[in-house]
């Protein structure tokens, strides 16, 4: 994977690293207070390591089309949790990594999908081609 692919994959995996740590002690400590955000939280952290892992496998056979699903789940998520958050904030008394599009994230959330939708898009794998018996 070339340069900008290696720099997307880092910071798929810091965002994966980060939102699993938060969404941990989040559920650890108070998931009564917002069990909602929590939760979402969690399932962000689920989406950027499945994102990390299929980027990186993306050469491999099934890991491109895992990329695009996670990454356009990713970019909804991030859309909806966004707007919701705006909207009827009474829904998310504390931050998830998607609630108000990543502010506290520094809207990293918000971006990172629309880049990996760009990779994707730019390299797309070369088809396989079967073996021709002789």
């Amino acid at each position: 994977m070339p340069g900008i692919g290696r720099v997307l994959v880092i910071v798929y995996a810091v965002m994966a690293l980060a939102a699993t740590g938060r969404s941990f002690v989040q559920i650890l400590r108070q998931f009564d207070e917002a069990p909602l955000a929590y939760a979402l939280s969690a399932l962000a952290a689920a989406v950027y390591v499945l994102a990390t892992l299929a980027l990186v496998l993306a050469k491999r056979s099934g890991w491109y089309t895992i990329a695009w699903i996670a990454i356009v789940f990713e970019l909804t998520g991030v859309m909806v949790v966004g707007a919701l958050s705006v909207v009827l904030p009474e829904l998310f008394p504390h931050d998830t990594v998607w609630s108000m599009f990543g502010r506290g994230y520094l809207f990293i959330p918000l971006v990172l999908p629309v880049f990996g939708i760009w990779w994707l898009r730019t390299h797309r794998p070369a088809p396989s081609v079967p073996a021709v018996p002789r």
